[in-house]
């Protein structure tokens, strides 16, 4: 892994983390189609640097973080059943991160269902985030559960979860952001803690300036994400993304029929 990796990395975690076109996915990908998604630090790298993405939640919605306690109780509510599902399958799902074809077969699969969600889940009765119940920030931790397959987007099984909550998409894409906080949180504790009990040591050479760097990079980039996509969720819906999803979806696999990766 060099310099040119870290940026490029950290631009798609940045700017995919809060879409609905898998962060994770897209990582997956570019790592196999500059050859180094084989190396254990790259893959610990993919996890570290959305804390980065995730500050600027924190940064943008900071006056949400101090304002109740109510609101952590339903961050924490939400983020129990994907802790759960997380410790106890942690070694398949490491397995299936290293597939770029389950990668594109999941892009495919959840871009023609984002084609239709704007539709079948129209409507509303909470349009606010902060008036979210608990037992629907249950659901959507429930929700959160599907994004443990890489291509699935954590961003939009918990949208789409809200969604079916009657939830407003702004209200639904708020309260995503937000959960992304205690869950990624939680990864990369967890991935340095698994890959310090690995390795002798937890970094060596230039790994902690990529560290840093990624997360830096992805901390920007993500806070122009947000906004951006807020705004855009607002006017246009989920159809958009949809499309690219299957649209990359399928040229992947066409990729890999081909051997150009996998």
């Amino acid at each position: 892994m060099n310099i040119f990796h870290v940026i490029i990395l950290a631009i798609i975690e940045g700017i995919t983390e809060f879409l609905p076109i898998s962060s994770t996915g897209h990582m997956v990908i570019a790592s196999s189609l500059m050859g180094i998604d084989k190396d254990d630090f790259v893959k610990l790298f993919e996890i570290v640097i959305q804390f980065g993405a995730i500050l600027s939640v924190v940064v943008l919605y900071f006056k949400r973080f101090v304002r109740s306690f109510d609101f952590y109780v339903k961050l924490i509510i939400a983020f129990i059943p994907a802790a759960i599902v997380g410790v106890l399958f942690k070694k398949k799902i490491d397995l299936l991160l290293e597939s770029p074809v389950v990668v594109a077969i999941t892009l495919l699969a959840y871009g023609i269902l984002l084609l239709f969600v704007d539709k079948w889940f129209n409507k509303v009765e909470v349009d606010d985030s902060n008036k979210i119940p608990n037992g629907t920030a249950f659901k959507i931790g429930l929700f959160q559960c599907l994004s443990i397959i890489p291509g699935t987007s954590r961003s939009a099984a918990t949208i789409v979860g809200g969604m079916t909550q009657k939830l407003s998409r702004t209200a639904a894409a708020e309260f995503s952001f937000f959960l992304a906080v205690p869950t990624m949180f939680g990864a990369t504790v967890k991935a340095l803690w698994d890959y310090k009990k690995e390795h002798a040591v937890l970094f060596a050479g230039e790994q902690l300036k990529f560290l840093v760097i990624g997360n830096v990079i992805a901390f920007v980039v993500a806070m122009l994400a947000i906004k951006t996509f807020i705004t855009f969720l607002e006017k246009r819906g989920f159809r958009l993304f949809g499309y690219y999803r299957i649209i990359v979806g399928i040229v992947l696999l066409v990729l890999y029929s081909v051997g150009q990766f996998g």
